[in-house]
């Protein structure tokens, strides 16, 4: 167990710079595309990219979690701008959505993270690592009309993933499927044992050093028309000429529409569906901490929440925790907050300072660096871990991956808590207890032994039990070990002692309201008219 004090977010550099490195390589294209995806500026989505970064990194609890523009919010707000009339009016809706969030924040809302079960999350780590995986295959081989970020699997280019691998077929561009390969091959020995002795190897990260090549690759190949890449398989960041020109990218919003009842219909969805990807993202990354560090969820919806007020004043995409960066971030060895502040500063310096340099970055070595990122959230060892845990494990699991790869984020995790809690509901009916039956003196006897929880959720089975039981019979119903049991059992207990009188059954009850509450037997009375 490491001290809290070797995790302090200034005692981490050596981890932490080179984990923002990598954050930032994988959040700039992120950024840029969901912007486009969403029709908004592309500078909204850098803007939400560094205030995630920066803002809510300093404010969020989260020691590994990354924030920015999400892709599951591009489909809203493409509708909502288009909707609404206009991006500033939308703003108006970030910003209150903001406010929503912190007031969320403060009534304890976080507590839903913790109602998402274990199969679910997992699942969503494995559909979203299978479905980056896929999304960045058609850049690796320089098909670049999807935009990065577009995780739908109906594509804003008229495309499905599926269909989408069979059409980039059509147009392999041979230096980008070069540089892609050579940037794969670096990723990959970056991560062997042989490399991971040098010292080198801890100081300068692998997906730096595929950028580095992949820059350079490009400036030789723009001498070979069959080579050369064109600035569509590039990196895009719009170029300020001055300081006052790149200050004209910031977008006000527009206050006027305060007055408007479907702004603030907009603000509500916008901080329903942020908060739950927020949310869902916070367990999944818990999970992949080493560390098994839990973050405050309360804390981490206020953080959201003025991190999303301060994007909405200034011209930004409304952001979530997301699971791609959070992910790159654990993986690349990140330990505390700095590498996700780190990043929203790296974002902020490099359009400022270096635009022109970026922009020289093909696509395909960022689309290598997802495919590694990709495989490592949905290795097969996840899928033999998830299998031997049982099909009430496996199931759900298998749920979510296939939702989230043929629909979206939010519906495949839909799916798989539908079926998740199913099997709990199915789990319950069938073991609220136990049952023996012996036969003592020429009559026949039930001892039914209740489980130590007995909810609502049981009644069904210990209903259909009891109904079954033979006439004749001795029932011995013990309640020794159960610590919690629903009225509504108590009165089903209640009313078959009364109706076993003319089935001829005898009926003798252990410890039914022992160390409980005199509460159980005045609601049965009531029910009854007794009281």
């Amino acid at each position: 167990m490491i001290e809290n004090n070797k995790l302090s977010p200034f005692k981490n550099f050596k981890d932490d710079i080179p984990a923002s490195i990598v954050v930032f390589l994988v959040a700039m294209p992120l950024c840029l595309g969901i912007a486009l995806a969403s029709g908004a500026p592309l500078f909204a989505g850098l803007i939400s990219g560094i205030v995630g970064g920066i803002i809510v990194g300093a404010l969020s609890g989260s020691p590994l979690g990354v924030s920015g523009p999400a892709a599951g919010l591009a489909v809203i707000v493409l509708n909502a701008i288009t909707d609404l009339g206009g991006f500033e009016i939308f703003l108006v809706s970030v910003i209150l959505a903001g406010i929503i969030q912190l007031i969320m924040g403060f009534a304890k809302a976080g507590i839903i993270a913790y109602f998402f079960p274990s199969s679910v999350i997992h699942g969503m780590l494995a559909g979203i690592g299978i479905i980056i995986a896929l999304k960045q295959v058609p850049h690796a081989f320089g098909y670049d009309s999807d935009p990065e970020g577009d995780f739908g699997f109906v594509q804003v280019d008229g495309h499905n993933t599926f269909s989408e691998l069979i059409h980039m077929l059509n147009f392999i561009h041979p230096g980008v499927l070069i540089i892609s390969s050579i940037s794969l091959i670096i990723l990959i020995l970056w991560e062997t044992k042989l490399f991971k002795n040098f010292k080198f190897t801890k100081l300068i990260q692998g997906p730096l050093v595929a950028v580095i090549v992949g820059i350079i690759l490009n400036s030789v190949f723009a001498a070979d028309p069959n080579f050369a890449i064109a600035p569509k398989h590039l990196v895009t960041i719009p170029i300020a000429e001055s300081m006052s020109g790149f200050f004209s990218n910031f977008t006000l919003p527009d206050f006027s529409a305060l007055s408007r009842v479907d702004v603030y219909i907009t603000a509500i969805v916008i901080a329903v569906v942020a908060s739950l990807e927020t949310l869902l993202c916070v367990e999944a990354t818990d999970k992949q901490d080493p560390y098994k560090r839990v973050t405050p969820t309360n804390r981490e919806l206020k953080a959201q929440g003025v991190g999303n007020i301060i994007a909405g004043f200034i011209g930004g995409l409304p952001l979530t925790q997301v699971i791609v960066r959070s992910s790159a971030n654990m993986q690349s060895g990140g330990k505390t907050k700095t590498s996700a502040i780190v990043h929203g500063m790296l974002l902020l310096i490099s359009i400022v300072a270096i635009p022109k340099i970026l922009n020289l970055i093909p696509l395909g070595v960022l689309a290598a660096i997802l495919l590694v990122v990709g495989y490592k959230l949905a290795k097969p060892a996840l899928f033999k871990k998830m299998y031997k845990e049982g099909l009430g494990q496996f199931v759900p699991f298998v749920v979510t991956i296939l939702g989230i790869v043929f629909t979206d984020l939010l519906t495949g995790i839909a799916l798989g808590m539908v079926v998740a809690v199913f099997i709990i509901l199915r789990n319950n009916y069938k073991i609220p207890f136990k049952m023996q039956k012996e036969n003592l003196e020429g009559r026949d006897k039930i001892k039914i032994a209740l489980s130590e929880d007995v909810t609502f959720l049981n009644k069904a089975s210990i209903l259909k039990t009891l109904e079954q039981i033979p006439s004749g019979t001795s029932v011995l119903i013990d309640a020794s070990n159960t610590k919690f049991i629903h009225f509504d059992v108590i009165e089903i207990i209640e009313n078959f002692k009364i109706s076993a009188k003319s089935r001829n059954i005898k009926v003798t009850v252990i410890n039914l309201y022992q160390g409980k509450q005199e509460t159980p037997v005045q609601h049965f009375k009531l029910m009854n008219g007794k009281a």
